[in-house]
């Protein structure tokens, strides 16, 4: 692998170890805005972010790298005030590690495809599920991970904002 390749992909997992970082924080937060089965459902998730954030760790430390370090503490994208919005912060957090993991799945060594293309399938099953406990629209984006305005459909969105009439003009 070249060296340019490895920084890649070094780079792309470093990405990824920031999202679990932030989604293990966040959990804490979503966490406590929520009782019963949710609850737990939450701290299962919590979880499986703990695991993938060690994963990570060790594949940074593998390929010579030092892990980046968690934040002491992170701004919520929503702030907790019931189960509805723990929910959203929820699903928030889950599309963060899917852009993270986005890039990884594009890098060369089949392995990490395969962990990044995991990561994501199981983070898209949380986003649809959380954000249906939120009250939100769950359709999935056609291409998870990328952000709406890198997909056609972003471009077909900003193409019919720009060439909308308005009524009365």
């Amino acid at each position: 692998m070249s060296g340019r390749r490895a920084d890649g992909v070094v780079e792309a997992l470093q990405a990824a170890l920031a999202a679990e970082h932030a989604a293990v924080y966040g959990y804490g937060v979503v966490g406590a805005g929520l009782r019963g089965p949710a609850q737990q459902t939450a701290r299962t998730v919590l979880d499986a972010h703990r695991a993938r954030r060690d994963r990570l760790a060790e594949l940074v430390v593998r390929r010579g790298a030092q892990p980046v370090a968690a934040e002491a503490a992170y701004r919520p994208a929503v702030e907790v005030t019931s189960a509805a919005s723990a929910a959203a912060l929820a699903a928030a957090l889950e599309e963060r590690v899917l852009e993270a993991y986005a890039a990884l799945a594009g890098c060369q060594e089949a392995d990490l495809r395969r962990h990044a293309a995991l990561a994501m399938q199981e983070a898209m099953g949380r986003w649809i599920g959380w954000r249906k406990s939120a009250g939100e629209r769950a359709v999935p984006p056609a291409l998870p991970g990328l952000p709406p305005e890198e997909t056609a459909q972003g471009e077909r969105e900003k193409t019919s904002k720009v060439a909308t009439p308005r009524p009365g003009s």
